[in-house]
């Protein structure tokens, strides 16, 4: 029977809202009811926020303890709010407010990419030599361990000791043409290294200043969803983390 109602509804005259008229056309557009519903919704909810706000305020007793006593003081007869560490910094808010969470997302991507290239071509070679480590070898007897040989137990160079990665064997060394490097370019390569080092630990400032304002804005999204219940917080935001919330467990079907 649905379809035969459907069928009887395809002609049927389309009634739609009328437009502003031609004299009214300086006013601007015409409001809709759509429009109209969603302003007097607003409306209504700050009507009772503010009837809600002026009951508590009526019914509110000064000997009474609460907890922004411990954030707030008194002084001469006037009051003062206890200044607290911004939980923001002014990029962060200049971010949050001009862009949206797609173009953080994308920013954030970006520079994981960048920060995985660059990764992949230092290999962080010189954290390696500064870690402390031992290495021990063990040997028969102590004639054995006065005339030990380091550099032949491990069948390198002696010039090689000192290094902890890429440490070739006599056999390799013999087999390959070392190439001639002046000391130009070697200063030449150092200083290009030390640029891609610095780029590096920029990069990862700026994707962790991008995944903290991430962490922010998809929390914000979470607590102004009024459908679900309010959660706790556990821990207020900071300047370097993202506000902690405890959300109440619902058994979804």
């Amino acid at each position: 029977m649905s379809t035969w109602k459907k069928a009887a509804k395809t002609n049927q005259k389309t009634h739609r809202e009328r437009h502003q008229p031609e004299a009214r056309a300086h006013l601007g557009l015409l409001e809709k009811k759509k429009d109209y519903k969603t302003r007097a919704d607003d409306f209504h909810e700050k009507q009772a926020t503010l009837r809600l706000l002026r009951k508590r305020a009526l019914n509110r007793n000064p000997d009474e303890f609460y907890f922004h006593m411990i954030n707030s003081r008194t002084e001469d007869g006037e009051h003062h709010e206890i200044e607290k560490e911004d939980e923001h910094t002014p990029e962060q808010i200049k971010l949050m407010q001009t862009q949206d969470l797609r173009y953080i997302t994308m920013k954030q991507t970006t520079e994981k990419r960048k920060i995985a290239r660059l990764q992949s071509e230092l290999h962080l070679l010189d954290a390696a030599q500064e870690v402390p480590n031992h290495h021990t070898f063990f040997v028969d007897d102590p004639k054995e361990a006065l005339n030990f040989d380091i550099a032949a137990r491990l069948d390198t160079h002696p010039a090689l000791l000192g290094r902890r990665c890429n440490r070739m064997k006599l056999d390799t060394l013999k087999s390959i043409a070392l190439p001639d490097i002046s000391k130009g370019a070697l200063e030449k390569a150092s200083k290009q290294k030390q640029q891609k080092y610095a780029e590096l630990d920029k990069r990862l400032d700026r994707e962790k200043h991008l995944r903290i304002i991430q962490e922010k804005m998809i929390l914000k999204k979470h607590l102004s969803n009024k459908k679900e219940s309010q959660p706790e917080r556990i821990k207020p935001a900071t300047r370097d983390a993202a506000p902690i919330y405890k959300w109440k467990f619902e058994r979804k079907r």
